[in-house]
């Protein structure tokens, strides 16, 4: 099975990963795309990011009207601070049926030459990029890399952080979430203060 990895904090999730993420899942070609949810790093503060699990709840009640987009929690047992190319080769012994692919913007393209072990990435995975606009209009040396597949995804401009700064502010932000997400986040009072 052809599975592409979709990483982020999702602080919360938002529309705008449920329409990358899905349009991954229908638009190239894999078979499910996974969201992996990205645990707490113990070295860093981050009074904003909220406990994993409330992360990965909300990760669950955004994709489960969506079959081929699956939640994951794969990185919580690994241990910190983790690398990608550690939890690509964990899920390569745990799934080894599956093929696994990673799916980036084109902001997190231009710095993959700084990632730990990233020949290795591109080696071994294939990298399925969205586009994203930006003010740095320099082009990655990586995007004609044959491993490397540009996908003409919507350009969603939603950020979690403004999501956040939005609730603490009393704003009413309900289109940009999911409404399980938002009813979660309502109930729980999270990003108030």
């Amino acid at each position: 099975m052809k599975i592409g990895l979709y990483f982020g904090t999702f602080n919360p999730i938002h529309v705008g990963h449920l329409i990358i993420a899905n349009h991954m899942a229908e638009n190239a070609d894999l078979e499910q795309v996974w969201l992996v949810v990205t645990p707490h790093n113990p070295h860093k503060k981050k009074e904003t990011l909220l406990d994993d699990y409330h992360r990965l709840q909300m990760v669950h009640l955004a994709t489960e009207d969506y079959p081929k987009l699956k939640p994951s929690d794969i990185e919580f047992k690994l241990s910190q601070p983790n690398y990608t190319v550690n939890t690509l080769v964990h899920l390569e012994e745990k799934y080894p049926d599956h093929e696994f692919s990673l799916i980036m913007g084109e902001d997190n393209l231009k710095s993959l030459h700084k990632w730990k072990n990233y020949e290795v990435l591109l080696q071994n995975h294939h990298i399925y990029v969205y586009p994203r606009l930006s003010p740095d209009q320099e082009d990655s040396c990586l995007k004609n890399h044959p491993k490397v597949h540009l996908i003409d995804a919507p350009i969603v401009e939603i950020s979690s952080t403004f999501i956040r700064k939005s609730i603490k502010e009393g704003k009413n932000i309900q289109p940009l979430l999911p409404s399980k997400v938002w009813e979660y986040i309502d109930h729980n009072n999270f990003y108030k203060k």
